[in-house]
Parts: C-alpha cells; structure tokens; sequence
C-alpha cells in the first residue's frame, strides 16, 4: 500500500470530503421545500434506481444488506434529517455527526471484545468536552432534542460500519446500492405516517429543479461518488494516509453553512469543533505516528 498521496489524488480526496462537508448545507436548503423524510426516501429511491439494474448483488448474506440498509437509511440518515428540520444547524450537525467515530470504537468493544487503549481514552474525552460545550449554549437553531437526535444517527451510522466490515472486501458502490433495497420501504412508511400523503402529493407537485438536484446530490455525488472514490482511494493507499482527511468534512460543513446560510461562528462554536476536531485526529493520527516510529 502506498503511503505518500499523489497530488491528482489528493485533489480527488478533498473532492469527496468536500462533497460531503457541503451535503449539509444542502439538506438545510433543500428541506425548505421538502419534508425531512420524503426527502430521505427520495434520496435512496434515486441511489437504488437505475443502479441496481447495472451491479450485481455483492455475495454477502442478505441478513447484511438488510441490517446496512436500516442502519445508514433509516437511523442515520433518517434522523439527521428529521434533527436538521428546524432542531439544529446545519454546521453543528456536520460535526457532531462525527462523534460516529467514537460510537464505532464503543460497540466494536462491545460487540467484538476490543480493548480501549489509553489514547482513545483521552481522544474519547476530547470529543465529550466538545459535545459539553455544545449542550452548554442549545438555543433557538440548536435543540437539545436536534442534539439527541444527530446522536443516535451518530450511533445508527457506527452500527453500519460495524455491519458493512463483517462483509469484508467488496464493491463498496454495488452494497450501497443494494442495501438501499431495504432502507426505501420503511423511510416511504415513516413518510406516509408522519406526514400524510397530502404533504407528500403536495410536495412532489411544488419541488423545482433545485429540489430535485438536492436529491440528485445526495444520491449521486454524496453515497454514489462519495463512496466510490474513497473506496477506489483506500484500495490503493493505507488507511492511515486517506482516513485523516475525513477530518476536513466538519470544517466544510461549517464553513459552508456560514458561507450560504448566513450561521454565525461565536468562540463556543469554535471551541467545540476544536476540542472534536483534535479527539477525531488523535484517534486517527496515532496509530500511523507509532506506526512511523517503528521504521
């Protein structure tokens, strides 16, 4: 594996996590002329058609696809939309978002028996005091249900990633894609229950072109590209080489939602996305500095 990222490559890296960093600005925008689970259900119509008719079902058990699908779909993606519809801001969900990272290191624990070394320890209480100062200044853009709710999408997204390493080495675009196959049916159900298929009818009549391009970039350019780029990318460097700059989705986030959404930067906000910024890095910068030191 490579581990000195070629500058094509990293241009294609920054690409990606800019796509993804700028996806929140987007679900904000777009989510003013569409309810936050049709909107969600739209978005994995669109990832699963016409994909599926291309790739073929990568060979893990369906039992997998189905448990990625309801985790990413339903849990992450679900929530965080629903949080974004008015319960927090686009650039704090951007990064509390993250604190997945950690979630992951907990069930994996949990779930598999890994240990927790003592520098995740100190990165893990990095990211609470972020999250602390967070819960210290919810007002009117950002609730403590918003921050709850980004919390378990948090914790639904871990889940995913814990499910998609039990299958292995596969095509990471046809699994996106397939495993969406089970995150329509419940999202379109959510959808209808909670709101209505007068809102529903209503909804699809009004949305312009906008509307649908939202959708187009979530599905295409954050799960399609996203996914495959950074897959094409870590099939070719370590991990330790690409993984870092997924660092730079929150500050894309909150940048872009200051940019376009006029949302301010106080000192607290700052101070938060410091603290989960540097627990973020050091859980993913040590193991490649131990790693340098050995050579």
């Amino acid at each position: 594996m490579k581990t000195s990222l070629s500058l094509r490559h990293f241009w294609l890296a920054l690409a990606v996590v800019a796509v993804w960093g700028s996806n929140f600005v987007v679900i904000k925008l777009a989510m003013g002329q569409m309810p936050p689970l049709l909107f969600a259900t739209l978005r994995f119509v669109v990832v699963v058609l016409p994909m599926v008719f291309f790739l073929k079902r990568p060979a893990v058990p369906w039992r997998n696809l189905a448990g990625y699908g309801l985790l990413i779909g339903v849990g992450q993606f679900g929530l965080l939309f629903v949080a974004m519809n008015g319960h927090i801001s686009a650039g704090l969900a951007s990064l509390v978002i993250q604190m997945q990272v950690f979630f992951t290191i907990g069930l994996a624990m949990l779930l598999a028996g890994e240990s927790l070394q003592r520098v995740q320890m100190w990165a893990l209480a990095l990211g609470a005091a972020g999250l602390g100062v967070i819960v210290t200044h919810t007002d009117g853009s950002t609730t403590l249900l918003g921050l709850g709710l980004i919390l378990l999408a948090a914790l639904s997204w871990a889940g995913g990633n814990l499910v998609s390493r039990a299958a292995g080495r596969i095509n990471m675009v046809a699994y996106v894609v397939w495993s969406s196959l089970f995150a329509v049916p419940p999202l379109l159900l959510l959808t209808l229950w909670m709101e209505g298929w007068e809102v529903v009818l209503g909804s699809l009549a009004q949305a312009d072109a906008f509307t649908w391009g939202a959708v187009a970039w979530q599905a295409w350019g954050n799960s399609l590209f996203g996914y495959a780029a950074w897959g094409w990318l870590l099939a070719r460097y370590s991990a330790a080489t690409i993984t870092p700059m997924a660092l730079l989705v929150p500050l894309f986030g909150m940048g872009g939602s200051a940019l376009w959404l006029g949302e301010g930067l106080p000192a607290w906000k700052l101070i938060a996305a410091a603290l989960v910024l540097s627990g973020l890095a050091l859980n993913l910068l040590w193991p490649w500095w131990l790693q340098r030191r050995k050579k």
